[in-house]
């Protein structure tokens, strides 16, 4: 299994690198009032791409610790449910002959 990993690890790095070798010339980009950056396209891409999984990620943080404050105050809920359920003694009748 650790190979298969391994080999397509090393095929995405050469996809990518690939990528970046196609993609080297600069691109301008423009941000608001005048300012102007030329950097290579691909930086601008991968660029795009962390900042866009990481604003992703941080969206899901909110519901994640949310389920989280809710599955201790559950649990917390079924222990005190445990603790103060009662004990019932069953009286079975003895076998008839």
């Amino acid at each position: 299994m650790r190979t298969v990993i391994w080999i397509i690890r090393l095929v995405l790095f050469f996809l990518l690198f690939g990528f970046a070798v196609k993609n080297d010339h600069l691109a301008n980009l423009r941000f608001f009032f005048g300012a102007e950056w030329q950097l290579p396209l691909v930086f601008i891409i991968v660029i795009s791409f962390a900042a866009g999984a990481l604003l992703g990620v941080s969206a899901t943080f909110g519901s994640l610790f949310g389920q989280r404050r809710e599955i201790s105050r559950l649990r917390r809920q079924l222990e005190r449910a445990e603790r103060e359920k009662p004990v019932v003694v069953v009286d079975t009748p003895p076998p008839q002959p």
